[in-house]
């Protein structure tokens, strides 16, 4: 007497499943499959070491760089202006004769400006003072001395720093670079031995660089006191390019 109700609950509960698949089938042949998209997101513990090493490299200058300057003074902005330029011309022309190219004399400033007097309660323009420098670089530096001696001797007043340094830098950055990158591997390699880990891929790389040839304070008094005993000489040295790297590793 059970079975009957049995059987129409069955009905009840598996009818409406088999119109839904039923429409489902319908709806695939006449409308075509139902899209589905499935998004897989993978997520990973990445632990990563980072390490540092220096490389150095000495390096001889093979360039000097020269600032030499005229100051002059004038009555008048054009009086000023023109005695300026006969003096820096005949610096400027002192200097190619030693071989230095017009392409390598660069005027880095010309400046102007009045004279004021301010003891008369008024602002009074007395004359006018100009100035303009000359950045010089000597190609064959064994010449730097020689061309500070022909600039203080054709009319230049104002000599700043020199710089020695090396036109192309790429070789001995690239020594440095090798030792930096040397020395930081090896930390790596002890370290992960001591600590008892693995190294994975290198992941990062970054470096920087410091050092290299400096300026020296050559001033117009140190130079006059040379050319009064004997002729300039300044030696180029050497110097020392630095190289910082630091390579970051997975840890296995």
């Amino acid at each position: 007497m059970n079975k009957v109700p049995a059987a129409n609950d069955l009905l009840r509960v598996a009818g409406p499943i088999l119109v839904f698949f039923a429409i489902l089938f319908l709806y695939t042949k006449i409308a075509g499959p139902i899209p589905f998209s499935v998004d897989s997101v993978i997520t990973a513990k990445s632990e990563t070491f980072n390490v540092t090493g220096e490389g150095t490299a000495t390096v001889k200058p093979d360039i000097a760089i020269i600032n030499a300057g005229v100051t002059s003074q004038g009555p008048t902005v054009k009086a000023a202006q023109d005695q300026l330029n006969t003096s820096i011309n005949k610096v400027s022309e002192a200097i190619k004769k030693l071989g230095i190219e017009g392409k390598d004399i660069q005027t880095t400033n010309y400046n102007i400006n009045p004279d004021i007097d301010f003891q008369s309660g008024t602002q009074r323009i007395t004359g006018y003072n100009a100035s303009t420098n000359l950045t010089i670089k000597v190609r064959k530096i064994d010449l730097a001395n020689e061309v500070i001696d022909a600039a203080t001797a054709n009319g230049a007043n104002q000599v700043g720093g020199i710089r020695f340094d090396v036109d192309d830098k790429s070789k001995v950055q690239d020594e440095a670079r090798k030792k930096a990158v040397e020395s930081a591997k090896r930390k790596a390699e002890n370290a992960a031995k001591i600590a008892g880990f693995s190294l994975g891929r290198l992941v990062n790389y970054s470096e920087g660089f410091n050092g290299g040839p400096r300026p020296l304070p050559v001033g117009l008094n140190a130079v006059e006191s040379a050319a009064k005993v004997s002729d300039t000489s300044i030696q180029p040295g050497s110097s020392e390019i630095k190289v910082t790297v630091t390579l970051s590793y997975e840890i296995r």
